[in-house]
């Protein structure tokens, strides 16, 4: 009797696991089919206006106004996009600590701005591509946000398979781990890093063009339809080495920027901003947040 109870319990215990790993496969599915638009895809002057706020999570300015030089032209005449840099944790993110400090930066400088501005933001994008506090800001903002990698992603798989070149190789793993969250693992290919950093890159011009075109070439392998170049010191490089490599390159700050305005992310649910936290020791911009 207790055979028969132990066999069928294990059946059914089983037979739950299967119906999770279909529903998780299911809901993966359906989330890339409702977030993968052709890249070609343009929204009218009224479509793309709003207020946007790019945070770079990391303390270096020079990245901001990197981004900034880069992606302010872009905007449509109607659009705004609001800069801000976090104000404390690593002046580069290159490991899971620094990761990890840059995620709460990122919901601090994300807090800060709706503390100090009045009015709805439309979207935010996360400058590291890597997108720390990615998941905890969606949970938190009442409005779509989306990362450099994220963003990234979604315009490389609607080519197919793709692959990624950046700086710094701890980050390997990292992207892999980030690309399997949001449903592209099978989709990323191959992660090539170089030796430079994205910062010594951004430092460097002449040693980057060469250094990542070198690293595209390597990720441009069979089956391979396009390369995102992953980073926000590395905004701009694209455009410079797209006729040295075959594969369309993806500018992932550009990426950002587009997928931001196109709405090609996963869209908030959240009515309000808010926090389902309560805080101790936070910062009043932080606590000021409605309670959930």
């Amino acid at each position: 009797m207790c055979t028969n109870h132990a066999q069928l319990d294990r059946r059914d215990l089983l037979q739950s696991r299967a119906l999770k790993i279909q529903a998780h496969q299911k809901w993966q599915s359906c989330t890339k089919e409702v977030i993968k638009k052709p890249k070609d895809v343009k929204l009218s002057e009224e479509e793309n206006a709003g207020r946007y706020l790019l945070i770079n999570p990391n303390t270096n300015r020079l990245t901001t106004q990197r981004l900034q030089e880069v992606l302010q032209p872009k905007l449509p005449k109607n659009a705004s996009l609001a800069f801000s840099t976090a104000s404390f944790g690593a002046s580069y993110i290159a490991c899971e600590a620094s990761h990890a400090v840059a995620a709460h930066a990122c919901i601090g400088a994300w807090a800060d701005y709706l503390f100090q501005n009045k009015g709805q933001l439309n979207g935010v994008l996360i400058g590291c591509f890597g997108d720390p506090g990615l998941f905890a800001l969606r949970e938190m903002a009442n409005c779509q946000v989306t990362g450099l990698a994220e963003a990234s992603f979604i315009q490389a798989a609607s080519h197919g398979p793709f692959s990624i070149v950046t700086g710094g190789e701890r980050w390997k793993p990292m992207l892999q781990r980030l690309a399997d969250s949001l449903g592209y693992g099978q989709d990323l290919k191959h992660i090539e890093t170089v030796i430079p950093s994205g910062a010594e890159l951004q430092a460097n011009p002449q040693m980057a063009i060469e250094c990542l075109q070198a690293a595209c070439q390597k990720a441009s392998m069979a089956g391979v339809k396009s390369i995102i170049l992953g980073g926000a010191g590395l905004a701009g490089y694209a455009a410079q080495i797209q006729s040295l490599v075959e594969l369309p390159i993806i500018d992932s700050a550009t990426a950002g920027l587009e997928v931001m305005l196109q709405k090609q992310g996963p869209q908030s649910i959240a009515k309000t901003n808010h926090s389902y936290a309560s805080w101790t020791n936070m910062p009043e911009a932080i606590r000021a947040l409605k309670p959930q």
